[in-house]
């Protein structure tokens, strides 16, 4: 079977390793360079970690298949791109979202350890104590290292004869021959397309635009005080902060620098909308995470990053199918931990026509 996968990020590498393990015939294409410095995996790191709330439960359960899928490919690409440093929640007020990952990994009998005040500062002597009431940690999970990962799937999807095709414009997709056909009016056919195009899905299927919102945000990199930097070098990754600003960290490991970022900085974006940040951004969401930190004016602004990412409606993951055309899309940035996962499952589908099975996984509503 030849496959033409329509987009280079994780899920789209994913789907490409999958199929191409499997024999398969693919021709992966990508609007920008891989990894797109706009999306998900055009980034340092991202996190990975077992932590959702309640009406959210089946990702919690689906991480297990993940951490497999991702093991699989560590095994694959003869490197493992995973710093395995757990990962934390702050939790500021009974109930915050810091407090409901904790009770989700309670609900699935998942292993993590309270640790009262004292305690964490004793171990996080950065945190300030009036800005949180305990912290959780969890020893699975961490973080993974999104541009060695691109990297070094590109080079292993070359190495078995995948096709794939940098700076090249998918201008329209015919899920019924199937086909698509790039900027400049070239048409390429296959027995089947998968769309993984991420926020710019929309712009290829305006119909989808009831379903699937695209948001641009940035993220902030700082320099801490040199009397913590080695406090956060030993830091977990932090999906859950409290507080409602939706922000998570991930800390200085393996070369990256301290990354802060907030959903509260989300607005909408139209694909390919060019989009400037004011000069202080960086400053403005750095003190967004001021009750939490001592000396956080002291934290130095190294650089921003702008990034643009896929929502639904209710937080969980989409597909449908067309023909012979199928369109799959995650939820926000958390969608890259599922990355190597998605595409075993999307191959899953292409081959046994099952879309059905694809959306309850992507659902994950059991």
């Amino acid at each position: 079977m030849h496959v033409i996968v329509v987009g280079a990020g994780i899920s789209g590498l994913g789907t490409a390793w999958a199929l191409a393990k499997r024999g398969h015939r693919v021709s992966l294409i990508e609007r920008d360079v891989i990894p797109n410095p706009l999306g998900a995996s055009g980034d340092h790191h991202r996190i990975i970690r077992r932590a959702y709330s309640a009406d959210l439960q089946g990702y919690t359960d689906r991480m297990t298949e993940a951490f497999a899928a991702w093991d699989e490919l560590w095994a694959d690409l003869g490197a493992e791109h995973i710093v395995r440093a757990g990962f934390m929640g702050i939790v500021r007020a009974p109930g915050d979202n810091a407090d409901q990952y904790r009770d989700g990994l309670a609900r699935g009998g998942y292993p993590f350890e309270t640790l009262a005040k004292d305690a964490a500062l004793a171990r996080f002597p950065y945190l300030d104590p009036q800005g949180f009431t305990d912290i959780f940690l969890s020893p699975e999970g961490g973080v993974l290292l999104c541009l060695r990962i691109a990297a070094d799937m590109v080079a292993w999807l070359r190495a078995r004869g995948v096709t794939i095709r940098e700076q090249a414009v998918v201008t329209g997709i015919d899920a019924a021959a199937p086909s698509v056909t790039l900027a400049g009016g070239e048409r390429l056919s296959a027995d089947a397309v998968v769309v993984t195009a991420g926020a710019w899905v929309t712009g290829l299927l305006p119909d989808l635009a009831d379903r699937l919102a695209s948001r641009r945000t940035y993220v902030v990199y700082l320099d801490p005080p040199a009397e913590f930097r080695a406090a956060w070098a030993g830091t977990p990754a932090i999906p859950g902060i409290g507080g409602d600003i939706g922000g998570y960290i991930l800390p200085p490991v393996a070369g990256t620098d301290l990354k802060f970022g907030a959903g509260a900085t989300r607005t909408e974006w139209i694909a390919d909308t060019p989009f400037e940040l004011p000069p202080d951004a960086g400053v403005q969401l750095r003190d967004m995470f001021g009750p939490l930190f001592r000396r956080l004016a002291d934290y130095q602004v190294k650089r921003v990053r702008k990034c643009v990412y896929t929502f639904t409606h209710d937080d969980r993951f989409f597909s449908t199918r067309r023909g012979a055309a199928w369109v799959v899309s995650a939820c926000s940035g958390h969608g890259y931990k599922f990355g190597a996962a998605i595409g075993r499952r999307v191959a899953d589908a292409v081959e046994s026509g099952d879309d059905k099975a694809l959306a309850a996984w992507l659902e994950a509503r059991d």
